[in-house]
């Protein structure tokens, strides 16, 4: 019985693929009569052209029909300016730095070092928020680097031609930045000329007639937060005298948040320069920290000259007049030291224009300051400290006395409306 029926089995194995092939002919059949035959031939040589059914037509006349193709055909209309609308539109290109590229150290070392910024005429901005305000401002950059594509693309590509782009590592940023956290893009623009530049239109709207004189300051972090406070009281003018710290060294430009280019600021300035940069009457008011503490000393020994000795001393510790204190001690006449008559700051000093001379917290103000107040009409501003307490910080007490000038100022613009 099982010899019969693997006999059996042995007998219709040759039968499958037999039976495979019917039905793929039939398949290929049945596809064929699916077609409909444009042209039909005969054994006799006659040739039956066949019409198409309702709402067909031959497949070359419907191609030329389509609208799409209709389209494809029309010839493309370029509008005769085009304007970019994209950074890949605007044609600009950047370089990938390769290993063991140098161009950006050898840059940063130039940026870095006050002389070579000088001498070559540029500067360092790092971050997108500064590098914006510069490039809003009217800044000329020369060269950007990098660490992401899009950083470059926040930027106006109109400010980006000419402008050579190279893409860095950020662990090459990194190790150049001065910030704690880097934002993975630098700058190197030309030194900003405050004639040239284009500060902000509401910047210039609330200008007013005060000015600020930096005297050998030499704290970056205080020069950053000075120059901040007189962008913020709307003064119109900072002058920097020769002795001050580089005003456009990284850390000042941090610590000043953009106020680089909100106010015109002019450094590197001899005093002799200093009242071609000053209106027509202006007064000159220089800041005095250590006013109460006289006070004390000439309710004490109730001796007027007691005021001016005293703050005549703390003026001219460390400066170069210094050596004669012994002529201060024996009470020798001193016609070479103005005598400047010292106000409360809070009281009205701002009748016309006025500058203020902050010095710095080391060497305090310098005698041609002095000598430039006393000329001009001004006075000491004093700010009232408790007795024993040294000074004040720089910033802390130029911030004082520009913002109580805004007060007046402001205050005074008002009385003839309200009368």
């Amino acid at each position: 019985m099982a010899a019969l029926v693997k006999g059996v089995g042995c007998a219709m194995r040759p039968l499958l693929p037999v039976v495979q092939t019917c039905n793929v002919n039939a398949r290929r059949w049945v596809r064929a009569l699916r077609r409909s035959p444009v042209k039909v031939v005969f054994p006799s040589g006659q040739v039956v052209e066949r019409e198409p059914g309702p709402g067909k037509q031959p497949r070359k006349a419907a191609d030329e029909a389509s609208p799409q193709k209709q389209q494809q055909k029309q010839p493309l209309q370029v509008p005769s300016n085009p304007t970019p609308s994209t950074w890949e539109e605007s044609g600009l290109r950047y370089d990938k730095a390769f290993p063991g590229d140098k161009r950006l150290s050898s840059v940063m070392t130039i940026v870095k070092s006050r002389p070579f910024r000088e001498k070559k005429g540029k500067i360092l901005l790092e971050g997108r928020r500064l590098i914006a305000d510069a490039l809003k401002a009217g800044a000329v950059p020369k060269t950007f680097f990098f660490s992401r594509l899009e950083y470059i693309k926040e930027l106006p590509m109109d400010k980006l031609k000419g402008v050579s782009l190279v893409k860095v590592k950020f662990e090459d940023i990194k190790d150049w930045s001065d910030l704690v956290t880097p934002q993975g893009i630098m700058g190197i623009f030309a030194k900003p000329d405050h004639i040239k530049m284009t500060y902000p239109e509401i910047q210039l709207h609330h200008s007013l007639p005060l000015l600020l004189i930096c005297d050998n300051l030499r704290d970056p972090g205080n020069l950053g937060t000075i120059l901040r406070s007189a962008a913020g009281a709307g003064c119109s003018k900072v002058l920097l005298t020769k002795g001050c710290v580089d005003v456009w060294e990284p850390k000042v430009l941090r610590a000043g948040m953009g106020a680089h280019f909100q106010v015109p600021i002019i450094n590197n300035l001899e005093w002799e320069a200093i009242p071609n940069y000053l209106p027509t009457d202006t007064r000159v008011y220089v800041a005095d920290n250590c006013g109460l503490y006289a006070r004390a000393q000439m309710s004490m020994s109730n001796k007027g000259s007691n005021h001016s000795w005293v703050c005549d001393r703390r003026f001219l510790k460390f400066h170069k007049y210094e050596e004669e204190e012994e002529d201060l001690e024996t009470g020798a006449k001193r016609d070479w030291l103005p005598d400047l008559e010292v106000q409360s700051y809070d009281l009205d000093w701002t009748e016309a224009p006025a500058a203020v001379v902050i010095g710095g917290e080391t060497h305090g103000v310098s005698l041609e300051s002095l000598e430039l107040a006393e000329s001009t009409g001004g006075k000491r501003l004093l700010i009232p400290v408790v007795p024993g307490v040294d000074s004040l910080n720089s910033a802390m007490a130029a911030s004082i006395l520009l913002f109580e000038g805004k007060r007046q100022l402001r205050r005074e613009e008002s009385q003839p409306e309200d009368t």
